[in-house]
């Protein structure tokens, strides 16, 4: 005889799961130690949304569902932001957690953290699953593998009663319930049709684009990017986090240029991007009405969403990029040399100005100035993986710190959430064994700036660099209470760090914050610097503020 505990983690191995990230309790706390002694790696976390962000960037980074496993009703209801913020960035991830008696709650009868969990989840996952006997454990973690992976993936929600969990069957039933699913995330194939419509397209085109998402960075097609890329001759902007999928200083980026490419290119190619709200939704004044639009995406329901799309093409990414280089061979897109030179021009432009920028030394310092000095180390280990949330922290840090490698910048993302930073960068060191450096606003470390303990705990090679102005946006400089947006001035972020074993530096110039980072990586060890800047430095809502309405009176 065998349990649904010892069905759960035989169904998890089977699929190649191994990796759990979570939070013990009632009723997971026996399947979590089972787990571990059957091999399945355990990091535990000290809230649920940070474990099951984790658990979505490892969806990310490997391609296979990340899995979240977290206790019943508010334990649950923690994950579910997570879960939420998955969905919305198409990262293929698992909530699976435990559950009170159906009988009771059905009859809301006031169970023990009593919560209809699958109603609750879904509207927020791609899909919604309850399991309520053991013997269909292995179905469930399939059906739940699909939906996570197929298509256009995102968050699954995967409910498991405690009655389940504790039921009794035959090894026999047990065994043959048990199976891994067969290409879960088949390809899908772009028309023929399609394909030559939007080819023909980019060869009428005069001043093309490419604009790279993290869908294709997500898809693992590097090489053929490239090579479309490189064989057609469009110069490309990357998404935030699709940097890296060519190199940054690679001749053909148009990072540098953004605003005058996206304004003034007649034909653009979505690769695994989206026209959503951080693209200004293709409308005007940032883009031309003029502009005709090539989209590769796996979803058709995503073609049209906001402006007339003149050649979709639906498929998954590597299919469709490889049918483009079947089409496109080199020399057959011809680029006017007026739009590659107008885009150099502005690039050396604006790279100078960037230059002067970072080669100020106010004191205190300020986002340009701490950041040229983080931009100095993480160019020299291009393998580390750099996570990055904030508001002005994330906006000055996207545009300094240059990527190398696909897949190595980790950000808050479409949804635009606070307290990814610290889930993320657990994830990145547990699924990588690559170093990690985690540039914070002060204000975004806080929503889960206690994970320092899990980092320290299991000794990973986490850089924590908090850019410090003592506020949201910006600290006060002022005498009364705090304002609505103030923090204690001072803090010492870094001895929260050494509370627990690792590393504190506290940086005031750039030369102390390189001097900290080039250390903190050299020695692998759990790391933050407290990184003093200037409390006026920052505008309120970063580089957003047209999304922060003000008051009728203060205008």
């Amino acid at each position: 005889m065998t349990d649904g505990f010892h069905v759960l983690v035989d169904a998890l191995k089977l699929n190649g799961i191994n990796t759990i990230y979570g939070v013990a309790g009632i009723p997971i706390t026996d399947l979590l130690r089972l787990a571990q002694a059957e091999g399945i790696r355990y990091i535990g976390f000290r809230h649920e949304q940070n474990a099951g962000n984790a658990a979505a960037i490892a969806g990310f980074l490997t391609q296979k569902p990340g899995l979240c496993m977290t206790v019943s009703g508010p334990g649950f209801l923690n994950g579910l932001v997570a879960l939420a913020n998955a969905t919305t960035n198409c990262f293929p991830m698992i909530l699976m957690s435990g559950s009170s008696d159906r009988a009771i709650i059905d009859l809301q009868q006031g169970d023990y953290e009593e919560l209809d969990q699958l109603a609750a989840a879904r509207p927020f996952a791609k899909a919604a699953y309850r399991i309520n006997r053991p013997q269909d454990i292995g179905i469930g973690l399939a059906r739940a593998i699909h939906a996570a992976v197929s298509g256009r993936p995102g968050g699954v929600y995967l409910d498991i009663t405690a009655e389940t969990l504790g039921a009794v069957l035959d090894t026999d039933t047990a065994a043959k319930s048990l199976f891994r699913p067969v290409d879960p995330a088949p390809r899908q194939m772009p028309e023929s049709i399609a394909v030559r419509r939007a080819s023909e397209l980019l060869r009428g085109a005069q001043r093309p684009l490419i604009l790279l998402g993290k869908g294709a960075a997500y898809a693992q097609c590097d090489a053929e990017i490239r090579a479309l890329v490189e064989n057609t001759g469009i110069p490309f902007l990357p998404m935030s986090m699709a940097k890296g999928l060519l190199p940054d200083n690679h001749q053909l980026s148009a990072a540098a240029a953004r605003s005058y490419v996206l304004g003034n290119a007649d034909v653009v190619m979505l690769v695994g991007a989206r026209l959503n709200w951080l693209l200004s939704h293709g409308k005007q004044p940032l883009w031309s009405e003029s502009t005709q639009y090539i989209q590769l995406d796996i979803d058709p329901h995503e073609i049209d969403s906001n402006r007339p799309i003149a050649a979709p093409l639906v498929g998954d990414i590597r299919s469709s990029v490889e049918a483009l280089l079947q089409e496109l061979p080199r020399g057959s897109v011809h680029v006017s040399p007026t739009w590659i030179q107008a885009i150099a021009e502005r690039k050396a432009k604006n790279m100078e100005k960037m230059a002067q920028r970072l080669s100020a030394n106010p004191s205190p310092m300020n986002f340009s100035s701490a950041l040229g000095a983080v931009r100095k180390v993480v160019s020299d280990w291009p393998d580390a993986y750099v996570v990055n949330e904030g508001a002005n922290a994330l906006d000055f840090t996207r545009n300094i710190v240059d990527m190398s490698l696909p897949r190595h910048r980790l950000d808050s993302g479409t949804w635009g959430i606070m307290g990814i930073g610290m889930g993320y960068a657990i994830a990145a060191a547990v699924e990588t064994g690559k170093p990690v450096v985690a540039i914070e606003g002060d204000s975004a470390f806080g929503f889960s700036g206690m994970e320092v303990e899990t980092i320290c705990r299991y000794q990973l090679p986490v850089a924590i660099v908090i850019l410090n102005n003592s506020g949201i946006y910006r600290g006060d400089t002022g005498d009364g209470p705090p304002s609505p947006t103030g923090f204690v001035r001072d803090a010492r972020y870094d001895k929260m760090m050494e509370a627990f074993g690792g590393r504190g530096y506290h940086a005031t110039t750039p030369q102390e914050l390189e001097e900290a980072l080039a250390q903190a990586m050299k020695s692998g060890r759990p790391t933050l610097i407290n990184a003093v800047i200037d409390p006026t430095a920052g505008t309120e809502s970063g580089h957003i503020q047209a999304l922060n309405p003000k008051s009728a009176l203060q205008k």
